[in-house]
């Protein structure tokens, strides 16, 4: 651990005064003492005041990314598991952890940092310098805190190869952490079992974040007519169809995803009734409602329009568009449920641009409900990109 210290300017350091955990670049006044990029250094205030220890990259815009508010802690084996043993012992009340994310980063106060257990397999992907190289000992604490309640990790996968990790100056890196093992894992969600690719699907190989959120529209779907727009591996079409749908098509792009889901509604037996396209959904959605095709429930979950404040106005175009299609091909009184996963494309937008869209094809929006990420995606305040994930459901209602 460095013996380095950072010193806030005056007036600065917000995000970490009102619970966040990062530090700017154009946020320090000065640094003093020797460091190198990755090690942890201590933080103070303008004043000399003790902020807490952090690690330090010169790589990123994101200067220091802090561990803890103590400024006398040490970042050591005992600590980290304390962190380890907080989040699973979070996940074991909210959330269903046979298959789940047991730590997720800031919002666990493990920044750069993401875990997600599939039945007895991790998935890990690291982000920031400084806890990719604590990683080996939390991984070890995290299998060691598992196996206290009799869950033995057979095997862990890296996924380390999202861009981000450029802006670290971070090689990308995707491979097995120790022994190899069949990467295809079978995991059950709400009742609806899964292949999961954790070597080539998208991310860590499985969306999580929508468990609880594909199980609020099996209500929605008994005996409907279903589609489920950019489906990946299909998971909203299998709940659908699991529910009692009276027929289900998922849309998506990719050959691969479409392939795993049939793969998936075979493991189901639901190939009968749930069958899958490869298809631009941009595309599509004019194209069935040229030919009069209409739904009882539609389902949009897209990937993020964007990943950056700059990018926001196309996205802003991407979702009034492909709502706009879906209300105009929901039935009168059908159901929507739409959805963004992009944290730049805040709720208040969110909201307004489906607001826009019905308005623009004069449909009247019921709100159904509203929710976000699950309970294992944890929402951390003032770590405002914790929250990201917006769901709605509506009943749609032509104007009459």
């Amino acid at each position: 651990m460095s013996t380095a210290i950072v010193t806030l300017k005056k007036g600065e350091g917000r995000t970490l005064k009102s619970g966040g955990l990062w530090v700017y670049d154009n946020e320090i006044a000065s640094i003093m003492g020797e460091f190198e990029d990755g090690e942890i250094v201590l933080v103070h205030d303008f004043d000399g005041f003790g902020m807490g220890r952090g690690f330090i990259n010169r790589n990123s815009k994101i200067r220091i990314r802090m561990l803890t508010r103590n400024k006398d802690q040490k970042i050591d084996e005992a600590f980290l598991k304390m962190r380890v043993r907080e989040a699973w012992d979070y996940r074991k009340k909210t959330v269903d952890t046979s298959s789940c994310r047991v730590i997720f980063g800031e919002a666990d106060f493990l920044p750069g940092l993401v875990v997600d257990k599939f039945s007895d397999v991790l998935v890990v992907q690291s982000l920031a310098l400084g806890i990719d190289r604590l990683k080996p000992l939390i991984l070890k604490a995290l299998k060691d805190v598992l196996a206290e309640d009799g869950i033995f990790i057979r095997g862990i996968y890296e996924r380390s190869d999202a861009k981000v990790r450029k802006n670290e100056g971070m090689e990308l890196y995707k491979g097995f952490l120790g022994e190899t093992f069949d990467t295809n894992v079978e995991i059950v969600e709400n009742g609806v079992k899964y292949m999961v690719d954790v070597k080539d699907g998208q991310k860590t190989g499985f969306f999580l974040d929508q468990k609880y959120n594909r199980q609020a529209i099996q209500k929605l779907c008994r005996g409907a007519k279903v589609l489920d727009c950019f489906t990946h591996t299909g998971s909203f079409a299998l709940n659908a169809g699991l529910a009692g749908a009276k027929s289900v098509l998922g849309v998506d792009a990719s050959e691969l995803g479409v392939e795993q889901a049939r793969l998936n509604a075979k493991l189901n037996g639901l190939e009968d009734r749930v069958r899958f396209q490869c298809a631009d959904v941009f595309d599509l959605l004019p194209e069935l409602e040229a030919k009069g095709e209409t739904f009882d429930v539609i389902i949009l979950d897209p990937p993020a329009f964007t990943k950056s404040r700059n990018s926001v106005k196309n996205a802003t175009k991407g979702y009034r568009e492909i709502n706009l299609r879906a209300m105009k091909l929901v039935r009168d009184g059908g159901f929507l449920a739409t959805c963004s996963c992009s944290h730049f494309m805040t709720y208040e937008l969110f909201t307004q641009t489906i607001h826009q869209a019905a308005r623009s094809v004069h449909k009247r929006l019921r709100q159904v409900e509203y929710r976000t990420q699950a309970p294992d995606h944890p929402i951390l305040w003032a770590a405002e990109e914790s929250y990201y994930l917006k769901f709605y459901i509506f009943q749609v209602v032509d104007e009459k």
